[in-house]
């Protein structure tokens, strides 16, 4: 079975870092970009398997890179891991197809167990 690879947009390091590490001790690949820009074009470039996105960066949001996706046609499941809470924030993000949205400070078990159900 291929490792899948998880990318992770986010601009806190310490939260790249994180994720990172929970996530390869799980067996999975990763690759990080640092706001909607650069995830945009890791997208293109790596071909990763899910998307663990925050909302709130620099250059590009989150919410706008998530609808530049058009995940409609590509199917690509992106997890939203933000501070965030409003309801109008979510219900944009069901709209443009994120598959879940967890708030910061995230439990790193729940969310490897939350990767590992969306991809498999």
């Amino acid at each position: 079975m291929a490792v899948k690879k998880i990318l992770i947009v986010d601009d806190s390091e310490t939260i790249r870092q994180r994720v990172v590490g929970a996530l390869e001790q799980a067996g999975f690949a990763t690759a990080t970009a640092r706001d909607g820009v650069e995830g945009l074009v890791a997208v293109e470039q790596q071909a990763p398997a899910l998307v663990i996105l925050d909302v709130n960066m620099p250059r590009m949001n989150g919410l706008d890179m998530l609808e530049k996706l058009d995940l409609k046609t590509s199917g690509l499941p992106v997890l939203l891991l933000t501070t965030e809470v409003q309801p109008s924030l979510m219900e944009r993000a069901k709209k443009a197809g994120a598959r879940g949205w967890m708030v910061k400070p995230v439990n790193l078990e729940q969310l490897v167990a939350t990767v590992r159900k969306v991809v498999g």
